[in-house]
């Protein structure tokens, strides 16, 4: 096992210090119930029976009968108190577990969302937590335990008897480098089937989100295929882990048996050259089965303990990396902005130089609604990232109201930004609570947002109004529907700058009309950045910007853009207009 493992599972465990003593302290008690036990047994075979004179020690017999049910009724009891506080503990961690890896994802940036798959992500905090859910409430009650136990029937026979005892612990080395070697080989197998496990979740959480593309293309066989050769893979590595497994249970059996023939041997040809009464054999084989016993289980676990800490190791990977983390503590908080936008040779890469803004810079003046035109790729949708500092630029700088928006506290700064997109999220949920997204808003004050945004005539048509459940992703409505559940949800929280990224895309003529005359009065008051590709819905603006490759090649309003007979908008305006009559 790595030491960076331990010290992660040492990370997890520390928060239940106190839990944990008081389990290994039960553990103990029960632990010397088990030693005491065979023990009784051997003073009634070596005091009474081998002699022939139970009869007249039948009261003792009695009394020693009484305290071993006693001690088999206490262990029993105190059994289901540590695996009770055990389970407890496990659910302790894991609840805390399960919360850090969800707000990680919550407040991770959206570079870490671009480079983890959605399907990673729902794994770690699914199926990778209850592998450790299992580590706690199975490995940990029994790891306790038995390594307790295993060190008290040591002590136990080597106080009775240590030459019999030192006989009997000959095939210990054997067990320990038995352990060793296999260990080694399992963990290796069990990484590689962890990984293939990974691909396999999110092969399927892909193919359940994507099921209506995979009909569209009629690529059910094709799917089905593939999730075949990811299952026979996954299959073909569980057989080296369930086989290394298997061995080393059978070797440890055998290995039990022949530490029982090692004793028995010993006592009756005098190896040892002390006789060794009969209750002392049962004893000691007794001993020998019980420390082999909890071994067994050990090795029983030891699959499960593996899964698990590989499943630690995945998690921490994750949630060591803080550098991903957005910081919504620090910087300047904005009571109320003016809406003035300024980039200043901004420089912008995904990756590396692959420059996809190339020293852009424009001012938009406050309450003043701009455009971005420009083919796909040309940089459009990531000035509008780059407002919300989704992304970091590599030079240059962004200023709100004069303020670096590196210096802008970042919860307060997204409060102030509105973006509708266009193809909106629709949580599972009542419309009601899409448009509120836990802000405390009055229902007189959501029912105008819906009446701003066109949305009354189709919400008031649903059965349950706008209590109405949606399906999962908004499946039980059109685009069209969603988009008006969005811009409800936009004007509703009442930004200071609204982007519209081809927001109005899936919505009919009319209803468009509708939105835009709300549209209209909006960018009045407010500062608007819109993303069009029907040019027909930025004629009213009052600057357009046009990029090309990730620069800004022409500027100004629709008219002097439209005028200008060689330019690149005019071009790209007549060719639309071109098209719509074809």
């Amino acid at each position: 096992m790595k030491n960076k493992t331990l010290q992660r599972l040492y990370k997890m465990l520390k928060p239940q210090t106190k839990s944990i003593a008081i389990i290994s302290i039960l553990a103990v008690l029960i632990n010397i119930g088990e030693v005491v036990k065979p023990y009784l047994i051997k003073i009634v075979i070596d005091d009474y029976l081998s002699v022939n004179t139970y009869q007249q020690g039948i009261m003792t017999i009695g009394k020693i009968g009484t305290i071993y049910i006693a001690i088999v009724l206490l262990g029993n009891i105190l059994n289901f108190i540590v695996t009770t506080a055990t389970s407890m503990m496990g659910e302790n961690v894991i609840y805390s577990i399960r919360n850090k890896l969800y707000k990680y994802t919550q407040y991770a940036n959206i570079p870490f969302h671009d480079k983890t798959p959605a399907g990673t992500l729902f794994v770690r905090i699914t199926s990778d937590v209850e592998d450790i859910t299992t580590l706690f409430k199975e490995g940990i009650t029994t790891f306790i335990r038995d390594i307790l136990m295993i060190v008290a029937f040591v002590v136990m026979m080597l106080s009775l008897n240590y030459r019999l005892a030192l006989i009997s612990f000959s095939v210990i080395p054997l067990v320990i480098i038995t352990s060793v070697v296999i260990t080694k080989i399992s963990n290796k197998v069990q990484e590689y089937s962890k990984m293939v496990k990974t691909k396999l979740n999110i092969f399927l959480a892909e193919s359940i989100y994507g099921v209506k593309l995979i009909k569209i293309f009629n690529r059910q066989y094709e799917k089905q295929k593939e999730c075949k050769k990811l299952c026979t893979e996954f299959w073909k590595s569980r057989i080296p882990t369930g086989m290394t497994e298997a061995l080393l249970v059978a070797i440890l059996m055998v290995l039990e048996n022949l530490g029982v023939a090692i004793i028995v041997w010993a006592s009756i040809n005098y190896l040892i050259g002390v006789s060794v009464d009969v209750g002392l054999i049962y004893v000691f084989v007794t001993y020998i089965k019980q420390i082999f016993s909890p071994i067994n289980r050990l090795v029983e676990n030891f699959e499960t303990v593996q899964e698990a800490l590989v499943s630690i190791d995945k998690i921490y990977d994750i949630l060591e990396h803080k550098e991903y983390l957005e910081n919504f503590e620090d910087g300047i908080v904005l009571e109320k902005i003016e809406g003035k936008i300024e980039f200043k040779n901004v420089w912008f890469a995904y990756e590396e130089e692959n420059w996809i803004l190339k020293n852009v810079s424009f001012t938009i003046e406050p309450g003043q609604s701009i455009a971005l035109v420009g083919k796909t790729g040309s940089g459009k949708t990531t000035i509008t990232n780059l407002i919300n500092r989704f992304y970091e630029i590599q030079k240059g700088e962004i200023l709100l109201d004069g303020i670096n928006i590196k210096d802008i506290n970042l919860r307060s700064l997204r409060e102030k930004i509105g973006i509708i997109l266009q193809d909106p999220f629709v949580f599972a949920r009542s419309i009601k609570d899409n448009i509120r997204l836990n802000k405390n808003l009055s229902d007189e004050s959501i029912r105008k947002t819906v009446q701003l945004a066109s949305a009354e005539e189709f919400i008031d048509a649903l059965p349950n109004g706008i209590e109405e459940i949606s399906q999962e992703r908004g499946n039980s409505y059109s685009s069209g529907q969603k988009q008006l559940i969005a811009f409800a949800r936009i004007f509703a929280h009442n930004p200071s700058i609204f982007i519209l990224d081809e927001a109005t895309a899936n919505i009919d003529t009319k209803t468009e009309e509708l939105i835009q005359k709300s549209v209209d009065k909006i960018s009045k008051e407010k500062t608007s950045i819109f993303i069009a590709h029907r040019l027909s819905t930025i004629v009213n603006v009052d600057k357009i910007i046009v990029l090309n490759q990730g620069e800004i090649i022409e500027e100004g309003s629709h008219t002097e853009l439209v005028n200008k007979t060689d330019g690149y908008y005019s071009k790209l305006y007549q060719a639309y207009y071109s098209g719509l009559a074809e």
